[in-house]
């Protein structure tokens, strides 16, 4: 072999095929005739007879670390991965502070005008719209990363690091800082220009309904995902989720005039829940008279 020459390369030229022909010799019969050829087969031998009193290799585990250390590990995994994605997770905040600012200036100071019913329903308008624009933005930016870290999740799976309900677990509770963060930066924005009431029962339920609110839509995006084969069904599937969401929230139609037969679906729909708990709790208890002569508590019961 010459000086500087790859050794690997070397070793593949000179036991090539071509090479045997040239040499006119068969390493394979050369290797077959020789003692190391008898040595290597009598220690095989050797080795593949247990020796007395052996058992059996097993594992009282199928992975190596126990569930507790999967889903810490799961967790971080997703950690990095969130961290590493800006594309993904700063759009996200980016946009609902966007939208905060967008919703502040045209519902401004509506939050507290009472003297018309069509005040309270812009300012219920404004919460409606929160809710259906923002939470639609999570659940069809979340997909496509679901989409792909899952490729991965199928590949380590297999490979025996990890069950799936440590990998459902990092995925799902990384999002809770991030919904988080996003809330955080919606409410403050949107709860100071509308100019709802300062009290800290209010303030706190508001938090609270907007929070879960884009909690669940994240996580119906990638319940979605996963129980779809790609992402062009998962986006199909998410479109027929929204018009119904949409439909039976109780805004578009009041639950009262809903149909009976299909008033159960009111219950069932996630943005009904989060409507009424806004709703009852900014404007519930509110004995103020509108034009009509009722209070804003009795038309909102009504």
């Amino acid at each position: 072999m010459n000086d500087g020459y790859n050794p690997a390369t070397w070793m593949l030229e000179v036991t090539s095929a071509a090479q045997e022909s040239t040499l006119g010799v068969n390493f394979t019969n050369i290797y077959k005739n020789s003692e190391m050829y008898r040595r290597n087969k009598e220690l095989i031998k050797e080795l593949s007879t247990p020796p007395e009193n052996s058992v059996e290799l097993h594992f009282t585990t199928q992975y190596s670390q126990s569930f507790f250390t999967q889903c810490i590990t799961c967790l971080w995994k997703q950690h990095l991965s969130y961290w590493r994605n800006p594309p993904y997770s700063a759009a996200r905040l980016i946009y609902t502070t966007m939208m905060a600012m967008v919703f502040g200036i045209l519902f401004w100071g509506l939050g507290s005008k009472r003297q018309k019913q069509q005040d309270l329903f812009n300012v219920l308008g404004s919460m409606y719209s929160a809710i259906l624009f923002i939470g639609i933005q999570n659940a069809s930016s979340v997909q496509p990363v679901i989409a792909i870290e899952r490729v991965v999740f199928y590949r380590e799976r297999a490979a025996g690091m990890y069950s799936a309900f440590p990998y459902a677990f990092g995925q799902v509770v990384i999002e809770i800082p991030y919904t988080l963060i996003q809330t955080t930066l919606y409410v403050v924005i949107v709860y100071t220009m509308i100019g709802y009431d300062w009290t800290v029962s209010k303030f706190v339920w508001y938090f609270f309904f907007m929070y879960f609110s884009f909690l669940y839509y994240t996580l119906n995006g990638m319940m979605i995902v996963a129980i779809t084969p790609n992402t062009m069904v998962a986006a199909v599937l998410s479109s027929s989720f929204y018009p119904l969401w949409n439909v039976f929230s109780g805004f578009i139609i009041p639950k009262t005039r809903i149909p009976i037969w299909w008033r159960w679906f009111y219950w069932l729909c996630p943005i009904s829940w989060t409507l009424y708990g806004l709703i009852a709790s900014q404007f519930g208890d509110i004995k103020d008279a509108l034009e009509s002569g009722k209070t804003v508590e009795n038309f909102i019961s009504d």
